[in-house]
């Protein structure tokens, strides 16, 4: 079996599961463009741990993890069923890489799984888990996780990374179509480096990349990508999934670190004629 591309998407608000926009239409296409998955993986800034946990539960629940928002996200569900066996792979990854991880037998999905989820895999026909963020993951740390879960991309597992490319809460401005400046510029430089396959780069961003400060305040929705780029190979090609900016300050913008079939691409980044 042919390894998986890896995903890092965009979650924005809880609100994009009612208001797809660009992003919501641009991953529905991709999923139904994908190689169809054994399961899909997700590490979400919305749960993070003091170690890394792993969901077990057969049925996992839709956690709605927000508070304030239109009454209607509250009735939404999303009852993919869990990955039992994906899960134990993942804790034993972990485990061969130094981490202490544990399972998880009560957990559900968080809005950081399920609201992309909905778009990607509508009909919620391809089981989920989740992997917990660890509380003290450097952008280095981040990239390493995701080269420990790295060959379950080999089994059929598409790994997902599910942050925001941009996330300052304080410049949140719900409905407002224009962009902020700074907010373009960074996701800009980070689009540059994927498509550069430059991964040191992305390790450095909220470093050196302009207005980084600003635009991740925090670095829990920023460190997703890193899981993502990490668990996949630094040689494979990458390609945008557009989102635009919503709310002011929030870039929906989606990467796949590997071939697209909609692009024709092999395994080096070659293009080729699409089946």
């Amino acid at each position: 079996m042919h390894a998986l591309p890896t995903l890092f998407v965009s979650h924005g608000a809880p609100t994009f599961a009612l208001d797809p926009g660009l992003a919501g239409a641009n991953l529905a296409a991709l999923g139904r463009r994908l190689p169809r998955p054994q399961a899909v993986l997700v590490v979400s800034p919305h749960w993070m741990t003091r170690q890394p946990r792993v969901t077990l539960s057969p049925r996992p629940e839709t956690i709605h993890d927000f508070g304030g928002f239109d009454p209607a996200l509250y009735t939404l569900r999303y009852p993919a069923a869990g990955a039992h066996l994906v899960a134990r792979r993942a804790l034993e990854l972990l485990a061969a890489a130094g981490l202490a991880a544990a399972p998880d037998a009560d957990r559900g999905l968080d809005h950081g799984a399920w609201v992309p989820l909905m778009h990607l895999y509508p009909e919620a026909d391809v089981p989920v888990l989740q992997v917990s963020l660890p509380v003290w993951l450097d952008a280095d740390g981040a990239y390493q996780y995701g080269r420990a879960l790295a060959p379950l991309a080999n089994a059929g597992v598409l790994i997902v990374g599910s942050g925001s490319l941009t996330h300052n809460l304080y410049e949140f401005r719900l409905g407002d179509p224009r962009a902020e400046a700074y907010a373009t510029e960074f996701a800009h430089w980070v689009r540059d480096a994927v498509l550069a396959g430059d991964h040191e780069r992305l390790r450095r961003a909220l470093a050196i990349a302009p207005h980084a400060r600003r635009a991740h305040p925090t670095a829990e929705h920023y460190l997703p990508l890193l899981v993502a780029a990490g668990a996949a190979a630094q040689a494979v090609p990458a390609s945008v999934i557009e989102g635009g900016i919503v709310h002011g300050v929030l870039s929906m913008d989606s990467f796949l670190f590997g071939a697209d079939p909609a692009l024709g691409q092999d395994a080096t980044g070659n293009t080729r004629a699409a089946d």
